[in-house]
């Protein structure tokens, strides 16, 4: 009997384990949340701010909801060499790698060499008459979906705008 009540106790403890280890705070997250990997680059010239972990969530509903058809992760399903990544937002012409340049993108976006507009292509606020979810869209959300482009990396690590070039 009491070698059969061990092993209820054994494959009780088992099963519990997931569910423990899924309810218990992780430390990671709490990490992942502090004010440096808030701060980002609020302008070209280098001027930074800070978002609230509240805006930075917020900010992914509006991106998942607006933008994560085409770039789920940060990358682009229809050209991937070109990724939400902060080597490749910076390479970009103008560099679009602060919340000021990505907020201009999604208003009127250009090609990648800055050379035209791609506004009838790629879902703008310019172009919301033809792209149903930027219809609603203010310049609030915009800056808060640019926070979170611009925090992610930080968080997720290569995982964002990495695509199948590494994984």
């Amino acid at each position: 009997m009491h070698k059969v009540f061990q092993g209820l106790l054994r494959l009780a403890a088992l099963l519990l384990l997931p569910i423990v280890l899924l309810l218990m705070p992780s430390t990671v997250g709490a990490l992942q949340w502090d004010a440096a990997t808030l701060t980002v680059p609020a302008d070209p010239s280098g001027t930074l701010i800070t978002f609230s972990e509240s805006e930075i969530k917020s900010g992914r509903k509006v991106f998942n909801t607006s933008c994560g058809t085409c770039h789920a992760g940060g990358i682009t399903k229809t050209n991937q060499n070109v990724g939400l990544d902060p080597e490749t937002l910076a390479l970009a012409t103008p560099p679009r790698d602060s919340v000021e340049a990505l907020v201009d993108y999604m208003k009127d976006p250009t090609s990648y060499d800055g050379e035209m507009s791609i506004s009838d292509l790629h879902p703008s606020l310019k172009s919301a008459d033809v792209f149903v979810q930027m219809r609603n869209l203010s310049d609030e959300d915009l800056r808060r979906m640019a926070g979170y482009i611009l925090v992610s990396p930080k968080v997720q690590g290569l995982q964002w705008g990495g695509g199948k070039i590494y994984f």
